[in-house]
């Protein structure tokens, strides 16, 4: 799958720029995940659970990788440039990035069930409900990254 090394730079510029990176892989990993939920569902009612296991097992561990790279570019930044506010910011994006999968999870439930039973009005209830929190839960990440952008910013 897309397991990357975890050879953070030694430079704070290149630092900063391999952290964007590994937020644009998470962006791929969750449209991967996505479209491998959509391919499953179509699978149904009879689910190919082993092909969509093996996705998600794939994705967790794209995941497990990407997160611990994120966290080696925090402890760098806090302990090699001397920058706890950039740090802080990663560890709010990191728990924001937990909430985020654990909706997605939640979602991907959610649209199973609403598919094994159409005529249950409180599974599309609650499909919305959960499509409304990832929506907030992109914003308030989309606000993280936005700081970490100005913070960055002042350090040129």
């Amino acid at each position: 799958m897309m397991y990357y090394s975890t050879t953070v730079p030694a430079d704070f510029q290149a630092l900063v720029h391999r952290f964007y990176a590994v937020q644009a892989e998470r962006v791929e990993a969750y449209r991967l995940f996505e479209e491998g939920h959509e391919a499953y569902l179509r699978t149904g009612p009879h689910y190919d659970f082993d092909h969509y296991r093996q996705l998600v097992h794939e994705i967790t561990q794209a995941f497990c990788g990407l997160s611990k790279e994120v966290l080696e570019i925090k402890e760098r930044l806090h302990q090699d440039f001397d920058r706890p506010d950039l740090s802080e910011h990663i560890d709010k994006l990191q728990s924001k990035e937990k909430q985020k999968l654990e909706l997605t999870a939640k979602l991907q439930l959610a649209k199973q069930k609403a598919q094994d039973h159409p005529e249950d009005q409180d599974c599309q209830e609650k499909i919305q409900e959960i499509k409304q929190n990832i929506i907030k839960n992109k914003e308030a990440l989309s606000e993280i990254l936005q700081d970490f952008k100005y913070d960055t910013e002042d350090s040129e």
